[in-house]
């Protein structure tokens, strides 16, 4: 029934509700299966339509903080609309219950914005099945997506390189040559490279396993990764240098945030 034309009809509006509400904040929703599971998209909901501002952090990286921001995210929608769904929890929107997420948007589009026209007498038929899930890539990238998610990875880099006009939307190719990883490890360390210290466009392996050995001199806490797995572009590799950056400055500004409070 994912396929029924009167079902596609409504995640279409929905899909564009969304993009509508959220155009002044450039954010955009391609897919309603995938890219509301981590809250980012219901906190920002919550806080154009309802006018409700969370303490809550922007990009929650581990599953686990994105299951505790989808709870209270939930929680919050939960006493605007007047009403509690079993259906509704953090932990179900995480493993992209496409039906929650349905009656949720439904629901918040029918109180907020009951002028807008959805497809009537949508039906959907639900099988349980249990699945098996495998990760790929071997065990290593398996252990480091347990702890990571790649697409709040990609917004914690292109935050921190933006003003540099740098955006990455490939993590094993774009941080290959070690040249953006340099940049990257700059920004967030708070200083700058000069660009004769480094091959800015390299053009063998030999000057970019170069970069990427500069890359593990200038973490203030070295992080133990392979050049070679990383030039190979192995995910892997990448995410695990990824993470340890995020983990390391992300914890800083925790701490400081503690302070000035």
């Amino acid at each position: 029934s994912l396929k029924d034309s009167k079902l596609e009809k409504l995640k279409e509006v929905l899909q564009d509700w969304i993009n509508s509400t959220l155009k002044a904040e450039h954010i955009v929703v391609q897919s309603l299966d995938d890219d509301l599971y981590d809250g980012l998209v219901l906190h920002h909901l919550l806080a154009s339509l309802a006018g409700v501002h969370l303490p809550l952090e922007e990009i929650a990286l581990t599953s686990s903080a994105q299951i505790r921001k989808l709870e209270i995210v939930v929680e919050e929608l939960d006493k605007r609309l007047g009403r509690r769904d079993p259906e509704w929890d953090g932990r179900g929107f995480h493993q992209r219950n496409l039906l929650a997420t349905l009656h949720l948007l439904v629901a918040m589009v029918r109180h907020f914005q009951p002028e807008l026209e959805l497809p009537s007498d949508v039906k959907v038929q639900v099988a349980l099945v249990e699945v098996s899930r495998r990760l790929g890539q071997g065990k290593a990238l398996g252990r480091v997506l347990a702890h990571a998610d790649v697409r709040a990875l990609l917004g914690f880099v292109n935050t921190s390189v933006a003003r540099l006009g740098l955006h990455v939307s490939d993590l094993d190719k774009q941080f290959s040559d070690g040249v953006i990883l340099l940049l990257l490890i700059g920004q967030l360390e708070g200083f700058f490279i000069p660009l004769c210290d480094f091959s800015l466009t390299p053009v063998n392996h030999a000057q970019m396993r170069r970069n990427l050995f500069d890359c593990k001199e200038q973490v203030t806490h070295p992080v133990n990764f392979s050049c070679l797995d990383v030039v190979a572009q192995d995910v892997a590799a990448t995410l695990k240098v990824l993470y340890a950056l995020f983990n390391k400055h992300a914890k800083q500004k925790e701490k400081m945030a503690a302070q000035c409070d």
